[in-house]
């Protein structure tokens, strides 16, 4: 990361919550982040970032200025240039210039140093489709990444590990167990996020589609988490996993709240449960009688919600 990065920028730009659409981004805070002089501060900065421009500046800056071309012509071929697929190609000229796995990791240190969390989203592309090394090695690499302080790196940290984990699903759950019971809840929210059957903004994985109950060493640890952050991906899990397992989801929810009766195992199986619910295709009234229960257990307390963190 360069020294100082947020000198000389103003405090209002520094703390804004970021605008509500990609138009009514303002200027400056455009010239800012296309410069790699500060992060995003929501999904509508991080859609306008010109990656070519940025790239220019941060490449100049690493002593790279000789993957600027390529850079931009690979942005300049994609069919459809949405900021995943501008990440991704970035991140596929930067891990096709390093061979060497010292040069690669080195690469990714500096990256993933950087101001921008762009800059530190390529970081995570890169590490995705370097060959050079393993799932249990990418995993090592993405470790940091995964509890980046900003939301659209640890999307990007997950997506890029997501491919491999797809191939060797009973392999990455066993190398993810350590990671549910990590003290860091962006950790923990990332071995449950990447795993899901179906996930948002990328391929299914069919094994686990199929055989949910692969992951429960990863999802039975964290049915009480008190963390929502967490909390919502295993949510999100289950009510992925029944969509083709409904009677998994089903037995998995009871279970649960008959062995941990607390705030957030009940909104964990209250959200997971939510499109059975809305198709009506299961009976339902053991949640409705074990959340009673549950509540009673926790002194009549109306408080159905972990603790929210992010």
């Amino acid at each position: 990361m360069a020294d100082s990065p947020h000198a000389a920028i103003p405090a209002e730009i520094l703390n804004r919550k970021g605008a509500r659409t990609t138009a009514l981004v303002p200027a400056n805070v455009r010239l800012l982040l296309n410069a790699g002089r500060i992060e995003s501060a929501n999904l509508c900065e991080w859609l306008i970032v010109d990656h070519a421009q940025l790239a220019r500046t941060v490449f100049s800056d690493f002593g790279w200025d000789h993957l600027t071309t390529e850079t931009e012509t690979a942005l300049q071929n994609l069919a459809a240039p949405t900021a995943m697929k501008r990440t991704v190609a970035v991140g596929a000229v930067l891990a096709n210039a390093f061979q060497s796995r010292s040069t690669v990791s080195k690469a990714i240190a500096a990256l993933q140093q950087h101001a921008s969390d762009t800059v530190r989203s390529w970081a995570c592309a890169m590490i995705g489709q370097s060959p050079q090394f393993d799932l249990s090695e990418k995993l090592t690499l993405l470790r940091p990444l995964a509890s980046d302080t900003n939301m659209g790196v640890r999307e990007i940290a997950w997506m890029a590990a997501r491919p491999l984990v797809s191939q060797n699903v009973e392999s990455a759950i066993e190398l993810l167990i350590p990671w549910v019971s990590d003290s860091d809840h962006r950790v923990r929210r990332f071995a449950s996020e990447v795993t899901r059957p179906r996930g948002v903004w990328c391929q299914h994985i069919g094994r686990l589609k199929e055989c949910p109950e692969l992951a429960l060493p990863l999802l039975d640890p964290l049915r009480a988490d008190d963390s929502k952050y967490v909390c919502d991906s295993v949510a999100n899990w289950l009510n992925d996993a029944s969509k083709s397992q409904e009677e998994f989801v089903l037995e998995t929810c009871r279970r649960w709240l008959e062995q941990s009766p607390v705030p957030s195992t009940i909104a964990i199986t209250k959200r997971a449960l939510r499109t059975l619910t809305k198709t009506g295709t299961a009976d339902l009234k053991f949640l409705t009688d074990l959340t009673r229960k549950s509540r009673k257990a926790n002194g009549g307390s109306s408080k159905t919600s972990p603790r929210k963190d992010e």
